[in-house]
């Protein structure tokens, strides 16, 4: 049965990459979850019972394309239904977009990263921030990127567009929903070893990169999911409205 002592957090995109590493490092916290996936139920479900063994009482899965805006509203609903109630939210479902010169970008591949990274998050954020106002309160955690700040010339602009779009739901909520013991906080990753390059076309563009970071390597996703615990934790109780960049430098 879903206890409602320990936390119990929606974390959207995660059966790989940083969100399979969130999702690990939260069942070590203690927390039950709820993970999204759009179309690999098998490493969901792999991510899940590996989240079970390292000290989750119960985890679900659920299927959702946050591209369909309708879904991306009504998950919230369903991992309240199926944890008993929710105390935290990740948004970390997210692409890149594809790789390359801005001017190489079409409009309809930018709506696409845009309606992922943006209003999905936005539909999410305010189904939970309902949910949270009813319930004691609640946090919540934006995974953006450092090329919010950068602004990724020739690599994916609209893809930074969208993710400083994030950063200001994360200060806009944060500052609106503190007094109702809501927080909203950002983890900012560098460049990362995950699938989503791939995604993009470009593989091998976290080895790519190395040279020019300062730490002269891309990051493993474990190294992310740790600030996203904290912000998540009671450690955390007066954080609001920051981002943790986690970049290497």
């Amino acid at each position: 049965m879903p206890s409602t002592e320990r936390p119990a957090t929606l974390l959207t995109g995660g059966s790989r990459g940083i969100g399979a590493a969130i999702a690990h490092r939260l069942a070590v916290a203690g927390h039950d979850l709820a993970l999204t996936f759009r179309e690999r139920r098998q490493d969901a479900e792999a991510v899940a019972a590996e989240c079970r063994e390292l000290g989750a009482d119960v985890v679900v899965v659920l299927q959702a394309d946050v591209a369909d805006l309708e879904r991306a509203a009504s998950i919230v609903a369903d991992a309240v239904a199926g944890l008993g109630r929710l105390t935290g939210l990740v948004n970390n479902a997210g692409i890149t977009g594809r790789i390359g010169p801005f001017l190489e970008t079409t409009t309809q591949e930018s709506e696409l990263v845009f309606r992922i990274n943006v209003l999905a998050p936005l539909a999410t954020t305010r189904a939970a921030i309902a949910h949270f106002r009813d319930h004691g309160g609640g946090s919540i955690v934006n995974i953006s990127s450092g090329a919010a700040t950068s602004g990724a010339p020739s690599t994916y602009i609209p893809y930074a567009m969208s993710k400083a779009a994030l950063n200001l739901l994360t200060v806009g909520a944060a500052k609106e929903f503190a007094a109702d013991g809501i927080r909203v906080n950002t983890v900012s990753p560098g460049t990362t070893f995950t699938e989503i390059h791939a995604a993009a076309g470009r593989p091998n563009a976290p080895v790519e990169r190395a040279p020019g970071l300062p730490m002269r390597r891309a990051a493993q996703p474990e190294e992310i999911a740790g600030a996203v615990a904290y912000l998540l934790s009671d450690e955390a109780s007066y954080t609001n409205g920051a981002d943790i960049r986690i970049t290497g430098g």
